[in-house]
């Protein structure tokens, strides 16, 4: 009688090896059913992909979902590049484009976390072992170029978000994403 083989690493997860495509069947493919990606984008330029990002982000349903992702713990920038990579293969922007606006998207993320107060948003997987973002001891005087240290901070952020941001743009964070923020924990804080 024949006995069973052992299982093998393919068994315990439940994967076939042989259930997997053939090398040069893509090729194979009709020219008429292309990807999204190999189409022309659908935005060419970043201001507009960003706002199109912006407002599909602001939307109540999203939004709250984002909020509840942030406060979860969820890096933001593990988040932008979902968000982005999400537009990319549904033939928005080509990937020159998506890589522009990771850090513009990561200064929305970190906006909307302000506006709904969570102050402790993790920004990359690994921040709490880097040695440039360790908070210094009480022994240790802290090196400032001013007199004030929380206007030169401020600053910093401002000029960096006004420099990867369109104007545009930070004027519609800066106007209508407070209210939609606090739409979506309103009616989240309801359920």
């Amino acid at each position: 009688m024949a006995e069973k083989v052992n299982e093998n690493q393919f068994d315990k997860v439940g994967v076939n090896p042989f259930n997997a495509p053939v090398p040069g069947e893509s090729l194979t493919v009709s020219p008429d059913s292309k990807h999204s990606w190999e189409n022309p984008p659908e935005y060419t330029n970043d201001e507009k992909a960003l706002e199109a990002l912006y407002f599909e982000l602001t939307e109540i349903d999203t939004l709250r979902k984002l909020i509840n992702i942030i406060n979860d713990g969820i890096p933001l920038d593990e988040i932008a590049q979902v968000l982005l990579y999400k537009g990319y293969s549904e033939g928005k922007y080509n990937p020159d484009l998506m890589l522009m606006m990771i850090e513009p998207t990561i200064y929305l993320l970190i906006a909307i976390a302000d506006y709904a107060n969570i102050k402790d948003y993790v920004l990359y997987d690994g921040e709490d072992d880097d040695p440039d973002t360790e908070i210094p001891e009480d022994n240790v005087k802290p090196i400032t170029l001013d007199d004030d240290d929380n206007e030169i901070a401020d600053t910093v952020v401002e000029e960096g978000a006004k420099e990867d941001v369109a104007p545009s743009l930070l004027s519609k964070i800066k106007e209508d994403l407070p209210s939609k923020v606090e739409e979506a924990t309103e009616k989240q804080e309801n359920k």
